[in-house]
C-alpha cells in the first residue's frame, strides 16, 4: 500500500464505492446535529437518520463516508474496555456505504465480498460470516461466496443493530477475519469468546424498522447501512496484532514514550499508555466539535475522559497531558482540517481541566488512600455507600473515579448504598427549599391542593401570541389550600381560566402580569405560572368580587410584554452572535428573560476579553439595526430539527414545536414571545460577563429604554471618576519608569558568570525579581540568546507572592536529550504545581513560592539524571 496504511484504507474504501455511483459525504460532527436524543454520533448512519425514516429527501440514493464516531456513553459505550483490549476505542472512524431504498441485501453482500477479497486482498479461507438467526435470505446470498460451515447464525444480541433506544434498526450480517490459533489456542469460536482470534471487520445492517416509544414499525423503504472500523482494518492490512500499533497511534505513542523515557514498543505494552493514547484522540476531537467539560451530558463524558487520561498519566509521570494533544492534531489534520483551527482552544481546555482535576485529587486523594487501606485492613472487599457519598459530596470525587481506584486496589463499591445516601441528601435539600421551590403557585401548597388542582383543571389554550386582551371565563379560584367560589377585595388567590392571553413562565421567560376586569371588579394579575398544561394566575383582588363561572376581560400589561419581547429576541440574536464570534461550541445552558433585563448562560471554556465583549455587543446592535423580520412557524419536531432549528440536548419536546427565525442567521425551537422586527429592540447593552460554573459563562444585558438608562448611568460615573482623579498620567509614567529601573538594576551583573557545565551541555539557572510569566519568558529568551547553546532555567514569584513560575528554554541542538517539557514537569513537582510545553520552551507554575529556591537548586541534579551525550 502507498502513503500511510490508514490513509490508503480510507481512500480505497471511498474510491471503491464512488466508482459504483455512491455520493461521497463528509463526516458530520461528533455532536449529532439537531438530535437532542442522542449523546454522540456513534455510527456512520446517524447523519442519515431522517433519510432512513423517510423524513428528508436527498439528491442521491447511494452514499459513502468516513465518519467520526464516539462510543463513550449511552447505548454504545466502550469506555471501560479501552486499554484492556487491542481493538476497543472511545473515538474511532467508521467507513460505511449506504443505500436509501436503492439496493438491499444481495448487492450489499456482493459489494462487501468483492472489496474485502479483491480490494483489500484478504484471504478468502480466513473469512467467516454471521447472520441473524432467522435471516435465510442473507445466508443464501453469502453461500454464493463461501461454504455454509463458515456462515454462523446468532441471536439479536450479536446480529440485530439499533442506533440507540429509539430510531432505525434491523438485522445485520458481520464479516470476521480469522487471525490464527496463535492469538488464542483454545478459542471456542465466534460468539463464544471475546479473544482477538476472530476480529469483526465489517457490519452490514439491513435497515427495515424504526423503534419508538410506541413500538416498532417498518421503514418506508428497506435500506442499507454498513460500518467498517478504520482502525481495525488498518491493523489487519498493516499486519499488526493491535490497533495501537498502526500509524494512527504510533506518533501519539512516540510522544508519550518521550515523556516517560521508554521506547515506543515498550510504551504500547503499557495499559495506562493505551488509555492515554485513546483518550487523547477522543478529547481532541470532542473539543474540536464544540463539546466542553461540564457535569452533565456530553460535557460530563468529556470531563471523565480527560480526567481518566490525566490519572493514568500521573501513574506514568506525565503531568502536562495537554501538551500531547498537538500530536493528535499533527497525525489527523490531513483528513480533518478543522483540528488545526482549534489547536490552541483544545490545548487550553485540556490544561484547565487538568488543573481542576489536580485540585480534586489534592483535596480527596489522601482520604481515598486511607479508605482503601482501612477497608483492606478489615479484610473487607467493598467500600461502603456512605463513604463513597462522602468522597463525592465533600471532596468532589466522581463515583466513576472512586470505582476505578477501588477496582485497581481489588475492591468494589456499594453503588446501591451510594444511591440511598444520595437520595437522602436530595430529600433533605428538597425539604429545606420546599416552601419556595416545590411549585410556582401559592406559598406552601399542600399535596392535597395540588392533586385537587390537577383533577379539576384542563389544559389552558394560550391566545397571547395574537392579542393582549381576551374575554375569559373564570373556571376555578384557589385561596390558600382550598378551592373557593368567590374572592373579594384584598384577597390573594390563584385563578384558572378557560383560555388566557397571559404567557405562563417557561423557556426562561417570566410569566405575564396585567389586569382582570369587569364593570364591578378589578383584579391585579401579578404572575402567571403553569402546572402541567394548566395556567395558574397569581392574583390580588383590588376591588369588588370575582366568582367562579363569571366572564371577565383579561388584559396583559402591554409595556412589560413588549420589554420582555425585546429581551427575548435579543437573546436569540446574542446566541447566534456568540456562536459566530467564539465558535460553534457555544451552546445555551440557561436563560432568564424578563421586562427589565436578560440573562444568558452558555458553554464556553474561558473568560471573555473586553475586546470580545465589545465585538459581540457591536455585532448584536448591527443585527438589530438591520430591522430584520422575526418569523414563527409551528411544525412537527422532526421537520423542525431537520430544517436546521437549534434544539437543546436533553430537552423534551412535543410532537409539534414552534420555530422562531430571525432573518437568516438564527433559527431556534422556542415557545416565547418576540418582536416582529429586530429594530423594535432598540439599543442592546452588555452590563456583566462572568462565570457561573466550570465551562459555563453568563452574560447579563439590557435593551430598549433600560439600555439607554444604563448608558446614562455609565456617563455619570465616568464624569465623577474624571473629576476625582488627582494623579496625572505623567506621574504614573514616572512611577512605572522607576519600577523598570529597579528591575534593571537587580539584574545588572553578568549572569553568564554563573553558567555551569554538566557534561557537554551548559546550564544557566537564575532567580529573577517578582514578575509575571510574560516578563519571565522574555528574560529567559534574552539569556538564551546570550548563552547561544545549552539550557536556561529562570524562576520568579509574582508580585503578590502567591504563585511561582519557572521557564525552561533549550537550544535546538540539545532538545533531543534534554526536552524543556520534561525538565519543567520535574521542576513543577517542587513548587506544587504542573508544567509542560514543547521541546524548546516549557513552563511550570505552582503555589509553592517558598519552595522556588529549592526547585532552582535542583535544576543541575535533574539535568544530570537525564540522558547524557
Amino acid at each position: 500500500m502507498k502513503e500511510t496504511f490508514s490513509s490508503e484504507v480510507r481512500s480505497l474504501f471511498i474510491r471503491y464505492f464512488r466508482e459504483r455511483d455512491h455520493a461521497e459525504v463528509l463526516s458530520s460532527p461528533l455532536v449529532p446535529e439537531g438530535d437532542p436524543s442522542l449523546l454522540f454520533t456513534n455510527a456512520g448512519m446517524v447523519q442519515f437518520k431522517s433519510t432512513f425514516l423517510g423524513e428528508k429527501k436527498r439528491s442521491y440514493v447511494r452514499a459513502v463516508s468516513s465518519q467520526k464516531c464516539m462510543r463513550a456513553g449511552g447505548k454504545h459505550n466502550d469506555l471501560d474496555q479501552v486499554g484492556k483490549t487491542a481493538r476497543h476505542h472511545t473515538f474511532f472512524e467508521m467507513l460505511g456505504n449506504f443505500s436509501f431504498g436503492n439496493y438491499f441485501k444481495k448487492e450489499a453482500i456482493e459489494f462487501a465480498w468483492e472489496l474485502v477479497t479483491d480490494g483489500f486482498n484478504l484471504p478468502k479461507d480466513k473469512i467467516w460470516i454471521t447472520v441473524y438467526q432467522d435471516d435465510d435470505e442473507a445466508e443464501m446470498f453469502w453461500k454464493r461466496y463461501l461454504s455454509k460451515e463458515r456462515i454462523l447464525r446468532l441471536g439479536a444480541k450479536d446480529n440485530f443493530w439499533q442506533m440507540g433506544e429509539t430510531g432505525p434498526c434491523g438485522s445485520c450480517s458481520e464479516i470476521f477475519i480469522d487471525q490464527g490459533e496463535a492469538l488464542h489456542l483454545n478459542c471456542p469460536g465466534i460468539g463464544l469468546c471475546d479473544c482477538d482470534r476472530y476480529i469483526e471487520i465489517w457490519n452490514l445492517v439491513f435497515m427495515q424498522y424504526n423503534k419508538s416509544a410506541n413500538g416498532t414499525t417498518s421503514l418506508p423503504n428497506p435500506s442499507i447501512d454498513t460500518g467498517m472500523g478504520l482502525e481495525r482494518m488498518t491493523a489487519i492490512c498493516q499486519g499488526v496484532a493491535s490497533n495501537y500499533q498502526t500509524d494512527l497511534f504510533k506518533p501519539i505513542f512516540s510522544a508519550i514514550a518521550r515523556e516517560i523515557g521508554q521506547s515506543v514498543n515498550e510504551t504500547i505494552q503499557l495499559m495506562p499508555a493505551r488509555v492515554i493514547a485513546d483518550h487523547l484522540r477522543a478529547m481532541t476531537f470532542l473539543i474540536s466539535d464544540g463539546v466542553i467539560p461540564s457535569n452533565e451530558g456530553r460535557g460530563y463524558v468529556l470531563r471523565r475522559i480527560i480526567r481518566r487520561a490525566a490519572r493514568f498519566g500521573r501513574k506514568l509521570g506525565i503531568v502536562a497531558l495537554h501538551t500531547l494533544t498537538g500530536e493528535v492534531i499533527d497525525t489527523m489534520r490531513s483528513p480533518y482540517t478543522e483540528l488545526e483551527q482549534h489547536r490552541n482552544q483544545i490545548g487550553q481546555m485540556v490544561r484547565m481541566e487538568e488543573e481542576q482535576f489536580e485540585e480534586t485529587l489534592t483535596r480527596g486523594g489522601a482520604f481515598m488512600e486511607e479508605i482503601v487501606e482501612t477497608v483492606k485492613k478489615k479484610g473487607e472487599r467493598e467500600i461502603g455507600g456512605e463513604t463513597v457519598f462522602k468522597l463525592y459530596d465533600t471532596y468532589g470525587f466522581p463515583v466513576d473515579l472512586t470505582m476505578e481506584v477501588a477496582e485497581e486496589a481489588g475492591l468494589s463499591i456499594d453503588q446501591s448504598g451510594f444511591q440511598v445516601a444520595m437520595l437522602a441528601q436530595q430529600e433533605r435539600a428538597r425539604n429545606a427549599r420546599f416552601a419556595i421551590a416545590a411549585t410556582p403557585i401559592a406559598p406552601n401548597p399542600s399535596p392535597a391542593l395540588l392533586k385537587e388542582m390537577e383533577s379539576m383543571a384542563a389544559p389552558t389554550p394560550f391566545t397571547g401570541y395574537e392579542h393582549l386582551t381576551e374575554d375569559v371565563k373564570l373556571l376555578h379560584i384557589f385561596k390558600g389550600s382550598d378551592p373557593v367560589a368567590s374572592a373579594s377585595a384584598g384577597e390573594q388567590v390563584e385563578l384558572i381560566f378557560n383560555q388566557s392571553p397571559f404567557y405562563s413562565e417557561g423557556g426562561g421567560q417570566v410569566g405575564d402580569s396585567g389586569l382582570l376586569v369587569s364593570e364591578e371588579s378589578q383584579v391585579a394579575i401579578e404572575d402567571t405560572q403553569k402546572r402541567k398544561e394548566t395556567f395558574l394566575h397569581r392574583a390580588r383582588v383590588i376591588k369588588g368580587t370575582v366568582s367562579v363561572g363569571g366572564t371577565y376581560r383579561a388584559q396583559v400589561d402591554k409595556e412589560a410584554r413588549q420589554n420582555t419581547a425585546r429581551n427575548h429576541t435579543a437573546t436569540h440574536i446574542l446566541h447566534a452572535v456568540l456562536r459566530e464570534t467564539l465558535g460553534d461550541h457555544v451552546k445555551q445552558a440557561g436563560s432568564l428573560v424578563c421586562p427589565e433585563r436578560l440573562r444568558f448562560d452558555f458553554q464556553h471554556f474561558t473568560s471573555m476579553t473586553q475586546d470580545e465583549i465589545n465585538k459581540i455587543e457591536a455585532r448584536v446592535n448591527e443585527r438589530i439595526l438591520e430591522n430584520s423580520s422575526v418569523g414563527t412557524e409551528v411544525m412537527a419536531v422532526a421537520e423542525a430539527i431537520s430544517s436546521g432549528a437549534m434544539a437543546l440536548f436533553g430537552e423534551k419536546y412535543g410532537a409539534s414545536v414552534r420555530v422562531v427565525q430571525v432573518s437568516d442567521f438564527s433559527r431556534e425551537l422556542c415557545g416565547g414571545t418576540h418582536c416582529r422586527y429586530t429594530g423594535e429592540i432598540g439599543l442592546f447593552k452588555i452590563v456583566k460577563e462572568g462565570s457561573v460554573a466550570s465551562g459555563i459563562r453568563r452574560i447579563e444585558a439590557v435593551t430598549g429604554v433600560f439600555a439607554y438608562q444604563e448608558v446614562k448611568k455609565l456617563e455619570a460615573t465616568l464624569r465623577e471618576i474624571a473629576a476625582s482623579l488627582k494623579t496625572s498620567l505623567k506621574e504614573k509614567d514616572r512611577e512605572i519608569e522607576k519600577l523598570k529601573s529597579k528591575r534593571g538594576n537587580a539584574s545588572a551583573f553578568d549572569p553568564l558568570l554563573e553558567v555551569v557545565h554538566i557534561g557537554s551541555v551548559s546550564l544557566l539557572v537564575q532567580k529573577m525579581p517578582p514578575s509575571n510569566a510574560k516578563d519571565l519568558r522574555a528574560d529567559a529568551d534574552r539569556l538564551r540568546d546570550r548563552l547561544r547553546s545549552g539550557i536556561v532555567i529562570v524562576g520568579a514569584g509574582d508580585e503578590a507572592g502567591e504563585k511561582a513560575t519557572v521557564v525552561v528554554m533549550v537550544t535546538p541542538e540539545w532538545t533531543a536529550l534534554y526536552p524543556a517539557s520534561g525538565i519543567a514537569a520535574k521542576l513543577a513537582v517542587f513548587i506544587g504545581g504542573t508544567g509542560g510545553g514543547k521541546a524548546e520552551m516549557a513552563q511550570a507554575g505552582g503555589k509553592g513560592v517558598d519552595q522556588l529556591d529549592a526547585a532552582l537548586a535542583k535544576s543541575a541534579e535533574i539535568i544530570q539524571l537525564m540522558k547524557k551525550p
